[in-house]
């Protein structure tokens, strides 16, 4: 048995044994866009180490072997302090668990004074990865979500691209629809002279993706090039990671966007409309929870009353609750009554809180910060990017008020709004590609649910049920 596989345009392999995110690299090389080389360590191993407490035999060589391979085809030396090969290892199960596990960047192991092996670095921080299946976040994640427990964590090991090495570098993610809207066009964030952590994390002030255009013509025409082939390839909207190194760009990561609400029915039902999918393939890919945030309800602002702060819309919907300033405290507060989480940034160990909250809101980060993707994911309105806002112990300091935490709140994730107290809601029409998807669920179950907003979620359900009959 192989316990690994190079990224390589000639194999192809599913995600369930070298992992969602080797899967989308595959895909990428197959589609002829530029991808670092590099290696996957397969799923299969993981579960090897799980059960067993150590890796499987055979898997040091195996790397050993890979790690050759990258040498030969870079020209640079694993451990060599003069022309260095540096790597980052990344985790990947099959089903995407964003922030979860460990990522180590920049492993750069050198021969010491005694000799040693290098690759004792990296096979150390292989395991780190496979080890942090099992961290508590991880666990909180996979039951929130219900992902399996046995699938284990593939480790993708690829040489490094700096986005921080001139002033022609840099990161960001792209969309190719609007996350919030399902608007078709390239939508992300990008920062310049920096590494891909500092935007996904949410750690750092980032630029519009549009930017790019601006700055690095060149990069920009190639970026929009690569959006347009992973759409077509995927007949869906996909979200990539990307860097640039001087001047020459890099796809890291490609997965579909994974829209919710709105986004989710716009996208589903234009492709449909183009002929792009089949109707059926559009009813299949709206969950009917996600009827749920099409009525989108946003705040009414009474005439000429500014809101207390506004940011950036992460995830549509409004939250209405008590102010919590750690993970810790909106898990205790929200046993009683709905919180709104508020914190500089968000973290994988902040999961606990991130679920028991109605809303979310972070001083820093953008739409594909951490804060943003798992909010999305648990379809809970969020706000990224409040610039004046300060998180302290027990309060909260914005729009020049102080806070405290227990103060009640409501929150808009879809125009970045923020007020205090319990405000006035709105709630928007259904709209006609609602109507017309409501209209194929009908034709495909026969029209045997009731019509009514009320039942929205009803009707497509029984679409669903048939169309896996």
């Amino acid at each position: 048995m192989a316990w690994t596989h190079p990224l390589s345009a000639r194999v192809e392999h599913g995600p369930d044994l070298v992992g969602g995110k080797a899967h989308g690299l595959l895909t990428l090389r197959r589609l002829g866009l530029p991808v670092p080389a590099g290696f996957v360590v397969t799923t299969e191993a993981c579960r090897s180490f799980l059960r067993e407490g150590r890796v499987p035999r055979g898997l040091r060589g195996e790397v050993a072997a890979a790690v050759t391979a990258l040498e030969a085809e870079t020209g640079r030396r694993f451990g060599d302090p003069r022309s260095p090969l540096t790597v980052s290892v990344r985790s990947g199960a099959s089903v995407s668990m964003p922030g979860m596990m460990t990522t180590i960047l920049n492993l750069d192991p050198s021969h010491d004074a005694d000799g040693t092996d290098p690759l004792e670095a990296l096979h150390r921080a292989i395991t780190e990865v496979f080890s942090s299946w099992d961290t508590p976040r991880a666990r909180t994640y996979r039951a929130l979500h219900g992902v399996p427990d046995d699938l284990g964590t593939a480790v993708t090991v690829q040489v490094m691209v700096r986005g921080d090495r001139d002033e022609h570098s840099g990161s960001g993610v792209a969309f190719t629809h609007d996350p919030n809207t399902g608007e078709h066009g390239p939508f992300g964030e990008v920062l310049f002279g920096r590494q891909g952590d500092a935007v996904v994390s949410g750690t750092t002030l980032t630029s519009p993706l549009g930017e790019l255009a601006e700055r690095e013509p060149a990069v920009w025409a190639d970026l929009l090039t690569a959006l347009d082939r992973v759409e077509e390839h995927h007949r869906d909207a996909c979200y990539v990671e990307f860097t640039h190194e001087s001047g020459r760009l890099w796809i890291l990561q490609l997965r579909p966007a994974r829209l919710v609400g709105t986004a989710a029915v716009r996208v589903a039902v234009d492709l449909a409309q183009a002929g792009v999918i089949t109707r059926e393939e559009a009813l299949s890919r709206v969950a009917p929870p996600h009827l749920r945030h099409v009525r989108t309800p946003r705040l009414a602002l009474p005439d000429g009353r500014p809101p207390l702060a506004r940011g950036v819309g992460a995830c549509p919907g409004v939250a209405v609750g008590r102010v919590a300033t750690s993970a810790e405290r909106a898990v205790r507060m929200a046993a009683r009554e709905p919180v709104v989480l508020f914190r500089p940034e968000t973290s994988p160990l902040d999961m606990r809180g991130l679920a028991a909250s109605a809303g979310i809101v972070t001083a820093r980060g953008g739409p594909a910060s951490h804060a943003a993707v798992v909010a999305r994911s648990l379809g809970t309105p969020a706000v990224v990017g409040v610039g004046d806002l300060t998180v302290g112990h027990e309060a909260i300091h914005v729009g020049g008020h102080h806070v405290p935490e227990g103060t009640l709140v409501t929150v808009d994730g879809t125009g970045g709004e923020l007020v205090l107290g319990r405000a006035r809601v709105t709630t928007g029409g259904a709209g006609a590609r609602l109507e017309q998807l409501l209209t194929w669920a009908d034709e495909v179950s026969g029209g045997s649910v009731e019509t009514g907003a009320d039942t929205e979620e009803s009707r497509l359900r029984a679409a669903h049920a048939v169309l896996r009959a």
